[in-house]
């Protein structure tokens, strides 16, 4: 199947299936996002949206969150994924923002970046999510969706397979796109054991096909 009709297949089943696709990270302003998303790197959205209520109690704006003491931080997300490595840059983050942005999140993914615990992934997300930017974010889920179905071809890096996914979708499906792959991969097309049997991309999809040939040379 030629890449181009396999991207036109796959993004015409999401748009059927799926035709809202959003993040399902708990959030009221971009600050908000910002902070879940930084506090989401290698930790459930479920497990963010239990931490995020109390943190946003506590530290209502950046310059509240700017003048916290790295234990207070601490202690509000303890219980996710390396937490003082996002207690300390969260603070840095906020310093920042209040510093060189007048306590504003940037909309430019060049400016995003330069804040602590914001890389290219997390600029993406804000960028697309908050300002609807044509951006295409991605983590493991989408690494893994993509290489499966054939969207990307070995794409080593995170940034490789963002150039394919932005070459090959059209720039207004980008956004929800992003939703879509991650999704898709957190509920059906799992890292460990995808759930070919409930996917409704079989047809399209290079992984099932190629596992498909091999049970039938066995």
């Amino acid at each position: 199947m030629r890449r181009s009709n396999r991207y036109r297949e796959v993004i015409a089943y999401f748009e059927r299936e799926m035709p809202v696709a959003e993040t399902e990270l708990h959030y009221a302003n971009p600050y908000q996002l910002l902070v879940a998303v930084i506090l989401s790197a290698q930790c459930t959205d479920k497990r963010v949206n239990l931490l995020t209520p109390p943190l946003f109690q506590r530290f209502p704006e950046p310059k509240d969150l700017a003048l916290a003491k790295r234990d207070e931080v601490f202690e509000l997300i303890k219980s996710c994924s390396y937490p003082n490595n996002k207690a300390a840059n969260l603070l840095g983050m906020a310093q920042m923002l209040v510093k060189d942005f007048g306590s504003v999140v940037p909309s430019e993914i060049e400016e995003l970046v330069k804040l602590p615990g914001v890389g290219r992934k997390t600029a993406n997300v804000i960028a697309s999510v908050v300002f609807n930017r044509p951006a295409m974010a991605v983590d493991t889920h989408v690494f893994r969706v993509s290489a499966r179905l054939g969207l990307t071809l070995n794409a080593k890096t995170p940034l490789e397979t963002e150039k394919q996914l932005v070459r090959h979708i059209p720039e207004e499906k980008l956004a929800r796109a992003h939703h879509w792959l991650i999704l898709h991969g957190r509920y059906v097309c799992k890292a460990r054991k995808p759930l070919c049997e409930q996917c409704g991309l079989t047809a399209w999809c290079r992984y099932f096909q190629e596992d498909l040939k091999k049970k039938q040379n066995e």
